[in-house]
């Protein structure tokens, strides 16, 4: 279907809730993605965080139509090997006890805040719902995770209203701040080691740490929304790795599924018999091919040490990138980096480097954010900044 014809399928029928870059996305290699003409673009976005280990990876594919052959669907009333599998894999390599598969990061984070509320009911009564999280972050669009998104005014939440009850924002790497936000009907601090749409704001060593201290002090539980950090994004498997603060629950989804739509919720033995028949539920939950393709991908990740790679590359990477016009600073964790630069033209920049042949997304309006496949070399970034340069001085208002 040629391009014309297919933009206008996409203006008659989708709404219109995305400025999508102008070319067909018909295949993708490895760190690149090619349109409908041959041309090729460097993907320093990765499908927004997911295709961790490069587009069409070989044994991601190949898991994929194994499984296509076997089983597409069996509901949570089967066992299934699959699922089994990854479970497995994603437990023993994160150190959690309990999983429990979602769709989507959203939904995994959803869970994780009903997990919190009914814990706090059935230990403490039912008045302990209340979680605190932080301002500017992002955990998601369903009504509840949008709640607990401290992005107020903005069009991520606007006329939304009433959105559901019992979250407070505090100050994002300011300890006090949440020690003043908690009350006693507090169940649990819930942040992003790594704030992402916020504008790629890693959280502090001390910060965290003084989260795990005040949580365990109050009888809260500190959950991490991993969504985009998770599996080698930061230089460790899981961010809290990286951090040596573990929490009591952890969600996780982009990178894990190799492009397939898969969440979960990792967590404590104890803290999972919260959850018992009937207590959540969901139809494609832990469905075969997308756990086929977890196991894959993380196997992946694991065993060519991308999280190392992306910890040592990274690091080298965001000293380059401080040579870009106009930057302000520089910040993140091993191959997720914000480029803030000191004019709000990052959606220009965005565009402008697509036509160059470098995709990448912007989360505020002097915000470039890269989260490229981790298995990208030096070449690749030194390409990136080339690019950059020159949409920074095509779009610059000086």
């Amino acid at each position: 279907m040629k391009k014309e014809e297919l933009k206008k399928l996409y203006d008659t029928y989708f709404y219109d809730t995305f400025k999508r870059f102008d070319f067909v996305a018909e295949t993708g290699d490895g760190v690149y993605v090619i349109d409908e003409e041959g041309n090729k673009y460097l993907d320093f976005m990765a499908g927004i965080a997911v295709n961790s280990a490069g587009h069409c990876n070989k044994r991601v594919v190949e898991a994929i139509v194994e499984q296509a052959g076997k089983m597409l669907h069996a509901s949570n009333y089967c066992y299934t090997e699959p699922a089994a599998r990854a479970a497995k894999l994603i437990l023993d390599s994160i150190g959690f006890d309990k999983i429990y598969f979602q769709n989507s990061g959203a939904e995994a984070n959803e869970a994780m805040i009903k997990l919190a509320r009914k814990y706090g009911k059935d230990h403490f009564g039912p008045n302990r719902y209340h979680i605190v999280t932080a301002k500017n972050s992002f955990h998601g669009r369903t009504l509840a995770t949008l709640a607990a998104t401290g992005q107020p005014g903005t069009p991520i939440q606007a006329n939304y209203d009433p959105f559901v009850p019992g979250f407070t924002y505090a100050e994002f790497n300011n300890l006090k701040s949440f020690e003043d936000a908690v009350t006693e009907d507090t169940i649990a601090i819930m942040v992003e080691p790594v704030q992402g749409e916020g504008g790629v704001y890693p959280a502090d060593p001390e910060f965290l740490k003084g989260l795990r201290k005040l949580c365990d002090e109050k009888q809260m539980l500190l959950l991490f929304d991993e969504v985009q950090t998770g599996w080698g994004r930061t230089g460790s498997l899981m961010a809290y790795m990286g951090y040596g603060v573990k929490p009591d629950a952890v969600s996780m989804a982009k990178a894990m599924g190799g492009g397939l739509p898969i969440g979960a919720m990792c967590t404590t033995t104890e803290l999972a018999k919260t959850f018992g028949p009937g207590a959540h539920g969901s139809t494609y939950a832990g469905n075969p091919i997308a756990c086929a393709a977890s196991y894959a991908q993380i196997s992946e990740i694991i065993d060519r040490k991308l999280s190392e790679h992306a910890d040592t590359l990274g690091r080298a990477f965001m000293k380059k990138l401080e040579t870009l016009p106009l930057v302000k600073e520089v910040r993140g964790r091993g191959l997720m980096i914000g480029i803030e630069l000191t004019q709000d033209i990052a959606n220009d920049v965005k565009y402008k480097a697509v036509e160059l042949g470098l995709m990448t997304t912007a989360v505020r309006p002097a915000v470039i954010r890269l989260v490229p496949p981790l298995i990208i070399e030096e070449s690749h970034c030194d390409e990136a900044i080339r690019i950059l340069t020159e949409a920074i001085n095509a779009c610059r208002k000086d």
